[in-house]
């Protein structure tokens, strides 16, 4: 059996974060660039628009691709950046965050999109299109990068295992609801098949119900902080100095 020897030990937690960081922008530009060559390939730079995601040879099928191997790549980089599974999924989770928040302030840069926080984009496609104004991915990036900073700070402890689960409970279950938030107009428009989901275009955002699932999300990164070493004052060292007369 192999065993994987983590070559962090001498590195620390903030040399680490920032090499995260660096990677994370770095990787951001790139997804900026190759979104804006594939957007204006099909005119749509701005995705809000009749027929948002037309069919035009394979490209439907490589986007498919490439948005898992992005996937792939943010949590390698986590793995790779870790000792133990709370901090390699922590630095993953600074690595997606840093990189969703950059990859729309570079896309601004590069083509003046988009032009308010409340535009709405084609967030990602699997299993079906996600669709949200910015503004709602970014909360979400913000929120991974303060739990993912909490957990590789050097001073966070696990806490009680069963809290810890039920944090993270419902931490899935404020997942779950911002997933039916983005994918809700989707789903709905699959009763009339591919050729209908891709054309769809909502018209309302659920900001109440995703607002829920916010909050739920928030669990983890309360837990967390819950459960940070407190400092006391141990006078037990200046206690044993004092000898009895």
């Amino acid at each position: 059996m192999l065993y994987m020897k983590s070559s962090n030990s001498g590195t620390s937690p903030a040399a680490r974060w920032l090499t995260v960081t660096v990677f994370a922008i770095a990787m951001a530009w790139v997804e900026s660039a190759v979104v804006f060559y594939l957007r204006t390939m099909i005119g749509r730079i701005d995705p809000y628009q009749t027929n948002p995601l037309p069919v035009v040879a394979n490209l439907g099928t490589v986007e498919l691709v490439r948005e898992a191997a992005t996937l792939l790549m943010l949590l390698t980089v986590g793995i790779l950046a870790g000792d133990t599974w709370r901090t390699r999924l922590g630095f993953s989770a600074v690595a997606f965050g840093i990189w969703d928040i950059f990859y729309y302030v570079f896309l601004k840069f590069i083509c003046g999109w988009p032009r308010s926080p409340l535009d709405w984009d084609v967030l990602f496609l699997l299993p079906l299109p996600w669709w949200g104004p910015v503004l709602a991915p970014v909360l979400i990036a913000t929120l991974m990068i303060v739990w993912g900073t909490l957990v590789n700070s050097g001073q966070s402890e696990a806490g009680p295992p069963a809290r810890e689960k039920s944090a993270w409970i419902l931490s899935l279950a404020g997942i779950a609801i911002a997933l039916y938030v983005f994918m809700a107009d989707s789903l709905e428009a699959m009763r009339g098949g591919e050729s209908a989901v891709r054309k769809v275009l909502p018209e309302a955002f659920r900001w109440r119900l995703f607002g829920v699932g916010l909050v739920l999300m928030c669990a983890p990164i309360i837990h967390v902080v819950w459960h940070r070493p407190r400092h006391r004052l141990d006078l037990r060292p200046q206690l044993a100095k004092i000898q009895p007369r």
